[in-house]
């Protein structure tokens, strides 16, 4: 390995290091702004300047590799001038409105120019002015500030996948624009805003709401998706006035969605601070004691065995842990979280996780995707098989319905058509990728929900399985069978066993009982247009939840809820790795953490001689039983290899084609669907299907 000398210190690195990298290792600060380190090298800023011994002038350390004996200087006279100068050229023509600038306090150019500038610029002349750019309704621009470093349309090409934007004209005429002034069409927009150095793309829904130094942060995670994004939740005083991500390199690395970044100006919309019971057809406010006498008087009537429970897409391990431990106290079998019909095994953990870490796809050599929407359902999945085949060597075929032409995938692909029949030709080895797959190394497969809510979805999932040991995809070390989850909740309830217990309905019995009268009392923890109101209008319904959204209007007594910022919760994403929320500000009104409205719940009914007090008093206690009822809960931010088997199943394909599967993103659960941002994206960016759901 070479050696190189920055500043009389040695070190050692690797080859293809450059000097600006091994600068680093050795915490010697060289200033840069088109320099990203997940981005392509476009050394087009000049601000990293150093001096190289026997060099005739100074170099780009950004770009520059290491050589062996090379020796610089980081700090010299000339490495002095040539920072000042490149600071007066970008300066000349930037406009003097930092004390209105959005980027303000956290703006590179400030910082840089406050470290390494001259002070005073020697420019005494008219500057220029460059026209705002309309980029789509996350991202508000003021162009005349860019100062050309490229970041936005290198991550929009290399990361976003959509090449959208790019420079025009040249010397003082360049700008940054999208050519047609169109929106720019990729669920990472956001992002564009983070790797700007300046002011130039800032965030149209923040704009002008606040300054860094006024905002309160807290680490948290993303729950509008399984992923598990590591975030950080600013608030100032009772709102939430964004969400900026925070670096986990296993899971979104640097980036996060824009519905993680911008769903957030819902949580302070539409919103259940105070039980409702409802009256002659309509809700009336109540208190919290009126509501659990409803309950328990209700309950007092009817047998455990007709009593049933259902777990939304953004409830909490803690909270299921309770609303299962209740219905255990009621006799009730009939208990699901698997709200979507999704054809899921719980034989063994390994057959309903993606079992290959988010981080070792960027190992990935072959892809085989069965019926998975990853970009609309996973984001951060989807951005890792972009980054992987930029690296070359990847290959990927997908079977399944045809997707939005403007969000296509953005990795290269073979399509397979939307017959499931190909599996079937595939597990033969009679296909043209079947060698493809055989020859692979690291192989993966990856089912999506559109699969697996079929019919016939456990006979897909099977012949994935089947397929997944034909090719060896599950070998020691590796295991590529994935089922790629689209719900924050769904692995946690999976890990608690809130399934159908012996003799107890799934989702979809439990709607047919509630209509036939088998089922007198169902209780839904978050569950909102995913249960039919047609079919379960004539049971009993308590709606617990954070906002005024279907399962609400439809519910008999109604119980406020806490929203993920307002509660340390776990949650546990597709990978099956166990991470915490942490309370960010405090609920609205008389809302509650879930798990402790169900423990009050719980004392309310063991005094009307229905049940039973749940035997946990505080989150402690809560998360000790937690990890009581599954040890996985104990190991937080860790990955466990889980156990596999193959699957089996009776039932046949059948003959019917994957349906098209449509960009859904932006509302897919309640708290997006109440976003004003989120709704401005539908309207601007999709081709938005009716609202509505039929009850099928």
């Amino acid at each position: 390995m070479p050696k190189i000398t920055i500043d009389g210190r040695e070190i050692e690195v690797e080859a293809g290091t450059t000097v600006l990298q091994a600068a680093r290792q050795l915490k010697t600060e060289i200033p840069v702004f088109c320099y990203h380190e997940r981005l392509d090298v476009a050394g087009n800023c000049r601000m990293c300047l150093v001096e190289q011994e026997n060099a005739p002038k100074p170099i780009a350390s950004c770009a520059m590799p290491v050589m062996d004996g090379m020796v610089i200087r980081t700090n010299t006279e000339k490495v002095q001038k040539a920072r000042e100068g490149v600071l007066e050229f970008l300066l000349m023509n930037h406009p003097l409105d930092c004390p209105i600038c959005d980027q303000g306090g956290e703006c590179d150019l400030q910082d840089i120019t406050m470290s390494y500038g001259r002070g005073e610029s020697r420019y005494d002349c008219h500057k220029r002015a460059v026209p705002e750019k309309y980029m789509g309704p996350l991202i508000k621009t003021f162009m005349t500030r860019c100062i050309h470093c490229t970041r936005c349309v290198r991550f929009a090409d290399r990361v976003g996948g959509s090449p959208e934007l790019g420079g025009v004209a040249r010397g003082e005429n360049a700008e940054i624009t999208t050519y047609l002034d169109a929106s720019i069409k990729t669920e990472l927009a956001g992002n564009l805003v983070d790797v700007c150095p300046v002011g130039a793309l800032t965030s149209r829904p923040y704009s002008y709401q606040g300054r860094p130094w006024e905002l309160r942060r807290t680490n948290s995670i993303d729950v509008h998706d399984a992923v598990g994004s590591n975030i950080s939740v600013q608030t100032f005083g009772m709102k939430v006035r964004r969400i900026l991500p925070r670096v986990h390199e296993g899971i979104n690395e640097e980036w996060i969605s824009d519905k993680t970044r911008h769903a957030c100006d819902a949580l302070a919309l539409q919103r259940l601070d105070q039980p409702y019971i409802k009256e002659k057809g309509k809700l009336r406010p109540a208190t919290f004691e009126e509501a659990f006498s409803k309950i328990a008087s209700k309950l007092k009537k009817i047998d455990g065995k007709k009593v049933a429970a259902l777990a939304g897409d953004l409830a909490d391990c803690e909270s299921m842990l309770a609303l299962k431990d209740l219905m255990t106290g009621l006799d009730s079998p009939h208990l699901d979280c698997v709200i979507d019909n999704a054809a899921l095994s719980t034989k063994t953990r390994g057959q309903y996780l993606c079992n290959t870490p988010i981080a070792d796809l960027e190992k990935v050599d072959f892809t085989l995707i069965i019926g998975a929407n990853i970009r609309a359902d996973a984001a951060m999945v989807h951005t890792r098989l972009r980054k992987r085949y930029l690296q070359g060597g990847f290959k990927a075929a997908y079977v399944g319905g045809a997707l939005d032409v403007d969000r296509d995938f953005t990795f290269a692909y073979e399509n397979l058509g939307d017959d499931p029949a190909i599996l079937e030709t595939l597990l033969a080895g009679k296909h043209s990728i079947s060698k493809k797959l055989k020859v692979a190394k690291n192989p993966i497969i990856i089912v999506g929900y559109d699969a697996l809510k079929r019919s016939d979805g456990k006979a897909i999932l099977t012949k994935a399985s089947d397929i997944a040991q034909k090719y060896k995809v599950i070998k020691e070390g590796w295991n590529g069978f994935n089922v790629l989850h689209k719900a924050a909740s769904r692995v946690g309830g999976l890990d608690l066993g809130f399934t159908p217990q012996r003799g107890g309905f799934d989702k979809m019995k439990i709607e047919k009982a509630c209509e036939s009268g088998d089922i007198e009392f169902l209780y839904l923890l978050g569950v909102d247009d995913e249960i039919c109101p047609t079919k379960t209008k004539k049971a009993f319904k308590v709606y617990q939840g954070h906002h005024g959204d279907v399962g609400a209007h439809n519910a008999d007594v109604v119980l406020p809820g806490a929203a993920y910022t307002e509660k340390n919760a776990t949650y546990v994403n597709l990978e099956g790795r166990v991470q915490q929320t942490y309370l960010a500000l405090n609920s609205p009104g008389e809302a509650k953490e879930d798990w402790k409205i169900l423990r009050a719940l719980s004392a309310v009914l063991e005094a009307a001689k229905v049940g039973k007090t749940l035997p946990y008093e505080t989150l402690e206690d809560v998360r000790e039983h937690l990890i009581k009822v599954n040890p996985i809960f104990k190991t937080l931010d860790e990955i466990v290899p889980a156990t596999w088997e193959p699957l089996a199943s009776k039932t046949a394909l059948k003959n019917t084609n994957f349906p098209p599967s449509p960009f859904d993103f932006y509302r897919t659960n309640v708290i997006a669907r109440q976003s004003p941002t989120m709704a401005k994206c539908v309207q601007e960016l999709c081709h938005p299907e009716p609202m509505e759901k039929a009850c099928v």
